[in-house]
């Protein structure tokens, strides 16, 4: 049983090091052996229902690593050669199954297809092996990950609130075989499409029926699994797509015609997958005139949980133009600025140069700090275990965290990113998220796991950033063309990736 996540922006400028892959969880690098298991066991993540239902079984855990990193640019050769090993030497030590808890949109500094590429090395090592992978609704599907995986899963979610749920479903397919089941087939399908991600929820359309054809499938018993995912649009690899995956027994043809008939219902919609933005200016003026809070006031456009920094101020500098008061910011990445509040102290009065410190040279973004002055209210280690409806029982590290009380704003500074899952990133560093007007955090649509139970409204901020949805902005140079939107004469054949 193992874990290696990461979602690849590839137009972002930072890279994940080997020691990224542990200090999202507190740890100095990815934790081993015994303490995963005792760190992860009942998680709410897909590694977590493994743990569960292999200790439910009496089985034998080898647990070679779990390693966790924010999204971000390209994971580094070290890093992913590293954490493969790893993964590879557990293997070749003998074991009757393999449960992977990965992503499906890991790009390495060499590799396009970094599931796909530790899938290979698995089969070097054991060609017959059963592995079972759970992965994230966003993968981009390959031949490679399709062709050397036993069982494939994925969240049907977004927010993911179903990871434990995907771990159990890819676990018990793959056991159900190891009891001396049906050998498990899989059919998949890919569209020639780029689908915004603000528009890919499945609790609306127009993914929301696509999705609910997979799961019914899978709940009737038509099918063994059946999950379509989304896709990563922010990485520029000739793979991006929405697809479908399912998993059958030896009755190929409904599962072909189930695959056929869910992408054939996306691209018959497939318009509703374009986000359509608005300037910022005239999403801050909205928001000033809403009378009752709280405000949610989401910036998606540099949101870690897609890779972005969570250093650009665009949305804040609006705020603060056009006189927002009672608001609450956060968590924005600056380690420099987090230095100087931890050196001055709680109580000082401190002038500072906030967020801004990193360049986007690949979407051509210069950093743009903002020059704020304010009392430092509080100082915290930024550790905390997250509740709620989503990822319940991770250790969230955000490598300390401080918060600047301008008067008409409260603003958190971090050591590190992280997606803002639910009030605890406010509530943590003694902001009471309820009893503010306006709450303003960096994210797409995660957030919303926590946040939707306590707003009063929503609102999406289109700031800088590399985690934009105007695609027709981005610099694509490797994506299989044509594909829509960007390609808007775009045909599809219905041609099967069997």
């Amino acid at each position: 049983i193992a874990m290696m996540q990461h979602e690849t922006n590839t137009f972002s400028p930072l890279t994940a090091s080997y020691e990224s892959f542990g200090r999202a969880i507190g740890f100095d690098e990815p934790p081993k052996g015994q303490i995963i298991i005792d760190t992860f066991a009942g998680m709410d993540m897909a590694l977590g229902a493994f743990i569960d239902i292999a200790q439910a079984r009496n089985a034998e855990i080898v647990a070679p690593i779990a390693a966790y990193a924010e999204p971000c640019g390209a994971v580094e050769d070290e890093a992913f050669a590293r954490i493969a090993d790893a993964i590879c030497e557990a293997v070749a030590g003998g074991c009757d199954a393999v449960l992977l808890d990965l992503h499906g949109a890991m790009v390495t500094q060499s590799f396009q297809d970094g599931e796909g590429e530790l899938l290979k090395r698995i089969r070097a090592v054991d060609s017959e092996v059963p592995i079972g992978v759970a992965l994230d609704f966003h993968a981009n599907m390959t031949d490679d990950i399709v062709q050397n995986a036993s069982v494939v899963t994925g969240y049907c979610t977004y927010p993911h609130v179903d990871m434990y749920e995907t771990g159990e479903r890819c676990a018990r397919t793959l056991l159900a075989h190891l009891d001396g089941g049906p050998k498990p087939r899989t059919i998949w399908h890919r569209l020639p499409l780029i689908s915004a991600m603000l528009r890919q929820t499945p609790s609306s359309e127009p993914m929301k029926t696509p999705m609910e054809m997979a799961m019914s499938a899978e709940a009737n018993g038509k099918v063994f699994n059946a999950s379509v995912f989304g896709g990563f649009p922010l990485a520029d690899i000739p793979h991006v797509c929405l697809s479908a995956v399912v998993v059958c027994g030896d009755d190929r043809a409904t599962a072909d015609d189930l695959c056929t008939s869910i992408l054939t219902t996306a691209w018959r919609e497939r318009e509703g997958f374009i986000f359509h933005c608005e300037p910022v200016a005239e999403t801050i003026a909205h928001a000033k005139q809403l009378a009752e809070g709280p405000v949610v006031i989401a910036d998606y456009g540099d949101n870690a949980g897609a890779g972005g920094q969570m250093d650009d101020m665009t949305v804040v500098r609006e705020i603060v133009r056009q006189g927002l008061q009672d608001v609450a910011v956060g968590p924005i990445w600056d380690p420099q600025s987090l230095a100087q509040m931890q050196a001055a102290g709680v109580g000082a009065h401190i002038e500072l140069n906030v967020g801004g410190k990193s360049d986007s040279p690949a979407v051509g973004l210069k950093g743009e700090p903002l020059r704020l002055a304010g009392k430092v209210k509080t100082i915290t280690d930024g550790q905390f275990i997250l509740e709620g409806d989503m990822m319940a029982g991770f250790p969230v590290n955000l490598e300390g965290t401080a918060v600047l009380d301008t008067g008409d704003m409260e603003l958190i500074v971090s050591g590190s990113r992280s997606d803002v899952y639910a009030p605890q990133y406010f509530s943590h560093a003694g902001i009471d998220p309820t009893s503010k007007k306006y709450v303003v955090l960096k994210s797409r649509q995660h957030f919303r796991a926590g946040f939707e139970p306590i707003a009063r409204h929503i609102l999406m901020a289109g700031g800088r950033g590399v985690c934009r949805e105007e695609f027709d902005t981005l610099p694509f140079k490797n994506l299989s063309r044509p594909i829509y939107p960007l390609d808007p004469d775009c045909e599809w054949d219905g041609a099967s990736n069997t």
